[in-house]
């Protein structure tokens, strides 16, 4: 379920977002506790294509957040593969719009 850690430096730099008509983006926001951990999201009913991005610290406007960012990602229903049963494991991902997950 959940790939290798890697070793976390600090994103300064801004998302450059290329969504649009049939594509979209997604945030999920973490724990520093999840930092460097990867994520994985599919298209629900079909596990075989899992994408996965990790927990990066991020700092922009003198804040610190910790989030995985994914796109772009065909317009549907998601799937998250995470650490936690308990968080939210399903994102609806919607073309010219990015998603948002709260696990903090």
């Amino acid at each position: 379920m959940m790939s290798e850690e890697h070793t976390a430096r600090v994103h300064t730099e801004p998302v450059v977002l290329d969504i649009g008509e049939g594509t979209g983006g997604l945030i999920i926001y973490a724990g520093e506790a999840l930092r460097g951990r990867e994520i994985e999201v599919s298209l629900q009913h079909d596990d075989s294509m899992r994408v996965h991005t990790d927990i990066a610290e991020r700092r922009f406007n003198g804040h610190t957040v910790f989030a995985a960012v994914y796109l772009p990602l065909p317009a549907g229903d998601y799937t998250i593969w995470g650490p936690d049963p308990n968080r939210p494991r399903e994102v609806a991902i919607v073309g010219g719009t990015v998603a948002t997950v709260d696990w903090r």
